[in-house]
């Protein structure tokens, strides 16, 4: 097998991921995955579709991350494990997609307006 790569996106957060055969190692930036994400809610959240798959001893995964916050980074990084394991074998996408790890998230910040505190906040409003 060669080496299959996927991106995943979510809020500001990109995810480049190369997959191989090998025995279940996930690098982040250079990282093991576990150093890069300390909290045992983000390493579940970036082991679910290999989780699901059984896979999680099967393949070595190098990823590039960037952008974003840690939250949005481990989702997008789900999502391309995801899209990266359907692309090796295309009959685990019903269950991947059942699961919901193949579609992608298009909720972003809200833009700030002109004239205006936030995105929806208004300055205060004096009558006198």
């Amino acid at each position: 097998m060669e080496v299959v790569n996927a991106i995943g996106r979510r809020k500001e957060a990109i995810a480049r991921v190369y997959v191989s055969e090998g025995k279940g190692k996930i690098q982040v930036n250079n990282k093991d995955y576990k150093e890069y994400f300390p909290t045992g809610t983000l390493q579940y959240i970036v082991l679910q579709p290999l989780q699901l798959l059984e896979a999680a001893e099967k393949y070595d995964i190098k990823v590039n991350l960037a952008g974003g916050g840690i939250k949005g980074q481990a989702e997008a990084l789900r999502l391309a494990i995801a899209r990266a394991l359907y692309s090796i074998n295309p009959e685990d996408k019903t269950s991947l997609r059942a699961a919901g790890f193949v579609t992608r998230d298009p909720r972003t910040v809200e833009r700030k307006k002109p004239g205006q505190k936030k995105a929806r906040k208004k300055f205060q409003f004096s009558k006198r």
